[in-house]
């Protein structure tokens, strides 16, 4: 566990991020069976596992994972879940000094997907580890098969860094014993600007969303194939 790493509920229009817990297990035991069909590459347990699931992401909070729910604010339930993890440091200077962060371990009900929740989550979780965190990127990776995350991924405006062979284990169903290439993405601190004002007007045109989104004042601490790609994004004046 990493005791001093404490991230507030983030809270935008669409999605509220919360600190993962068993509370969310009803609602995310009907969400994970909803249209599974867009989870070919990723694991997303079924009704009955979601107990175990949970478990096990509390469990990866030893190795710095920050899991949350994904709340939709329109009806108040978990409809997914996302995390920080693989938390890095400068060398040689204090551990609580990171480095980069990766955002992952995220999925979506399908009546979540497509609704701009995950681009607002992944605009809160950046705001968060660039402007509180004060880290110098990002990362994001997924399987180099899986086309519709690549698309999402490339559709927020982080960099295609390349492919790494092997890189790790396959979370495609069936393939727990195999390893995958994973597609490698990051936004550095230095991009940050440009694409938090990107992602705002692409919210703003689609969803109506207003600029500046709420971070509650509560912190936790844990205890225990690709559809058409998103046009390009307009210059931001």
């Amino acid at each position: 566990m990493i005791p001093w790493f404490r991230v507030p509920v983030l809270e935008g229009s669409l999605v509220r991020l919360e600190p993962l817990s068993v509370s969310h297990a009803d609602d995310l035991a009907v969400a994970v069976e909803e249209d599974r069909t867009s989870y070919c590459f990723t694991f997303v347990p079924r009704a009955h596992e979601v107990g175990d699931y949970l478990a096990a992401q509390f469990e990866r909070a030893e190795q710095g994972l920050i899991p949350f729910a994904q709340i939709r604010r329109a009806d108040d339930r978990a409809v997914g879940c996302t995390a920080y993890w693989d938390p890095r440091y400068w060398p040689g200077r204090e551990r609580f000094d990171l480095r980069a962060i990766e955002i992952g371990f995220t999925w979506l009900a399908a009546s979540a997907q497509g609704s701009d929740i995950n681009t607002e989550a992944k605009l809160l979780l950046m705001n968060y580890a660039f402007e509180n965190l004060r880290v110098a990127r990002v990362d994001l990776k997924t399987d180099a098969r899986n086309q519709r995350s690549r698309c999402a991924i490339e559709g927020i405006g982080a960099t295609f860094e390349g492919v790494l062979r092997s890189w790790s284990m396959s979370w495609a169903p069936g393939e727990g014993h195999l390893l995958r290439d994973s597609a490698m993405y990051s936004v550095v601190a230095s991009e940050w600007g440009a694409v938090k004002n990107r992602l705002a007007g692409r919210l703003a045109r689609s969803s109506g969303w207003a600029p500046g989104e709420r971070v509650a004042g509560r912190h936790h601490q844990l205890t225990g194939s690709c559809p058409v790609p998103l046009p390009p994004l307009p210059p931001t004046e």
